[in-house]
């Protein structure tokens, strides 16, 4: 039986049912959360837990063993495993995304991806395109580096941008799906925060890459993928939407976790200093739990509003216009913002123990201080763009993450 007559056989779980899946591992990621730390990588019961649990099919084709679900799910369960850990959640959102990438190949490539392992991992980097590219009969070889790779310690597959040499004065930019195992991997994650990413530099040695498993960015990029994917796949849109979905539900999660410790260990906590029995008593408290709640509801609710929009505009068959993708990067870095600073005043309301190395809450304030700084959604380069979008100027001369 071949695998697309098998996936055709096997029920796709709806959204409520993934996310439950993602809940259902908190305490797994939890315990798990400080091994993943210090060995800079997520533990390989965690990864293995969560492709157990379908969770790193969620942008896989349906054809090919998938769940192609919409961007609201990927949110919910980045969101879910982000109280768990964030990193493990990083990981899944970046490993989602580059199966959508994979996903939009041709159908070579993709059978050669997920012919024979529907829970095949295809690790994405955005970064600037390796210029060591040589034409050769049937592809490309290819030489070069690329930094900042989530998850390429789990992949598979890594999805990286090149930029082929042409006749012109310009290269053309494109995705290369590159063997993992024809890759290598140079350790340089070495950060305070988000450290079970182990986002790694991989480097390319004069690997070759066949037609098939080369595609154009800017189309993709653009929602302008007539042509290039399946139509009758009406989520495969928004790139830059996608991308920065998974990420901002990893920030969300954690946040939550932190909220949940203070407000948990708040009854059996003094106030250093004052007569209160304990901090639930302290009006100071109380204020320092309203505000961040509030900030970590909003940030839900706004990172909610980007994925929905993504997904009304693919059910619709459009592609996103400049201006609203513009605002959602911009709101995608407001929501690391507001993480951040509500678990800035958890620390505070906490006491000075949160910096305690023991004290998990030390350990969420520095992967949310460190994803929310990812440079999708920093040097106020999101809100440049959006501006520039407002006054009818086009974004993309500011940056190409639109």
């Amino acid at each position: 039986m071949s695998n697309s007559v098998a996936a055709s056989a096997v029920r796709t779980p709806d959204r409520a049912e993934l996310v439950k899946r993602a809940e259902g591992l908190r305490d797994l990621l939890w315990e798990d959360a400080l091994d993943c730390e210090r060995g800079r990588r997520v533990t390989e019961r965690v990864v293995s837990s969560m492709t157990d649990a379908g969770l790193l099919r969620l942008m896989t084709p349906r054809r090919l063993g998938g769940y192609e679900t919409d961007m609201r799910t990927l949110l919910e369960v980045a969101a879910a495993l982000g109280r768990g850990c964030c990193s493990a959640a990083w990981t899944v959102g970046v490993l989602n995304a580059g199966n959508f990438v994979a996903s939009l190949f041709p159908a070579a490539a993709g059978d050669e991806v997920w012919g024979r392992d529907p829970d095949a991992r295809c690790a994405l980097v955005l970064g600037m395109p390796a210029p060591g590219v040589e034409r050769a009969d049937g592809g490309v070889v290819v030489s070069g580096e690329w930094a900042y790779v989530s998850g390429c310690l789990h992949a598979q597959w890594i999805s990286a941008l090149i930029a082929v040499p042409t006749n012109g004065e310009h290269p053309d930019v494109r995705f290369a799906l590159l063997r993992a195992d024809e890759t290598t991997i140079k350790d340089t994650w070495h950060f305070a925060g988000m450290r079970g990413t182990g986002s790694n530099t991989v480097v390319a040695d004069r690997v070759f890459v066949p037609n098939h498993r080369l595609m154009p960015y800017v189309p993709v990029l653009n929602g302008e993928t007539d042509g290039v994917v399946d139509p009758d796949l009406p989520y495969r849109n928004s790139l830059t939407g996608l991308f920065a979905i998974g990420l901002i539900g990893s920030l969300i999660g954690g946040a939550e976790a932190a909220l949940a410790f203070v407000r948990d260990k708040g009854p059996t906590r003094p106030v250093a200093g004052s007569t209160y029995r304990d901090q639930t008593e302290s009006p100071t408290f109380q204020l320092d739990l309203a505000e961040a709640t509030s900030k970590i509801d909003t940030a839900r609710l706004i990172a909610a509003r980007i994925a929905d929009t993504v997904d009304e505009y693919a059910r619709a068959g459009k592609n996103t216009d400049l201006t609203v993708r513009a605002r959602n990067r911009m709101e995608s870095a407001r929501v690391g913002r507001l993480c951040r600073e509500a678990v800035d005043t958890l620390m505070t309301a906490h006491g000075s123990s949160a910096f305690n190395e023991a004290n998990p809450l030390q350990r969420l304030w520095r992967d949310i201080n460190v994803g929310s700084r990812h440079a999708g959604f920093g040097m106020g380069i999101p809100e440049q763009a959006y501006g520039r979008a407002l006054v009818g100027r086009d974004p993309r001369d500011i940056s190409f993450i639109v």
